[in-house]
């Protein structure tokens, strides 16, 4: 309560505890739950662990959590950093390349580091035209840095934008995608891993970059000898990040009544 002028509000306000009507006790568990499990956990696991009475508040619980997984202001990648796309979804019969039309696509960044890969960043576009692949360099990455791509024209003018690139032509080089951009495809593997094994392959499109995130979490902390240094970034973005009502959370699937995700 203001001692000045009387208005109470409750200290869950302005955070993504706002709204719930659950202990803070319980969030604490989930959350400690979740970063202490290497893998991280799924709505049912949740469910079933803390024995909350819907699958509908274990998945809005995650996703709440996902969302306090970005750290606010957080730096951008810088140095060598190598940047490739991805798709995720089921196999398209007769297309190959960035010419499918049903699967998303993924664009992933990741530092190069002398001893294997850095920080990595990641994020759903709709396509790999320039328009959609510039916007994520310029964010994530800080001018400056040298960036190792494929020859592919998505990548063309960010010379421009501050940025030193290095483009191989991997049809002329004798080598694969996977050698030529060793960190990418590392980063994708092991994302595919999750997502199957984790997460079954049960992840709407629509929910995709909010994963995305907590695999970004979990990768760039995967070096932490403490668990509980996991736990507390985690709580302390859940108090900086603004709230987020299950209807906001929804809204991505266009009003589905239903949260359970389908196989991407």
């Amino acid at each position: 309560m203001c001692k000045d002028c009387g208005y109470q509000s409750s200290l869950r306000a302005g955070t993504i505890f706002e709204g719930s009507h659950k202990p803070l006790g319980l969030w604490f568990r989930a959350m400690w739950y979740l970063t202490g499990a290497k893998n991280g956990a799924s709505a049912v696991t949740i469910q079933r662990v803390l024995g909350l009475g819907s699958y509908q508040t274990a998945w809005t619980w995650l996703h709440k959590l996902r969302r306090a997984m970005v750290t606010p202001g957080r730096e951008r990648l810088r140095g060598d950093v190598e940047v490739d796309e991805t798709f995720l979804g089921a196999p398209e019969e007769g297309r190959h390349g960035r010419r499918m039309l049903r699967k998303t696509m993924v664009v992933v960044a990741a530092e190069r580091k002398a001893k294997g890969i850095g920080r990595i960043r990641m994020r759903r576009v709709p396509d790999g035209k320039a328009k959609s692949l510039h916007p994520f360099v310029v964010d994530v990455i800080e001018p400056g840095s040298v960036l190792h791509t494929d020859d592919w024209q998505g990548y063309a003018g960010l010379e421009t934008r501050g940025y030193r690139r290095q483009a191989a032509n991997i049809a002329r080089s004798g080598k694969t995608a996977s050698e030529v951009l060793p960190g990418v495809h590392r980063v994708v593997s092991l994302l595919k891993r999750w997502l199957m094994g984790t997460h079954q392959g049960a992840v709407r499109h629509e929910y995709l970059d909010y994963y995305l995130d907590e695999f970004t979490f979990r990768f760039n902390r995967r070096t932490s000898r403490s668990r509980g240094k996991l736990f507390y970034r985690l709580m302390q973005n859940a108090v900086r990040v603004p709230p987020m009502p299950y209807q906001n959370l929804i809204r991505p699937a266009h009003g589905s009544a239903a949260p359970r995700d389908h196989n991407i």
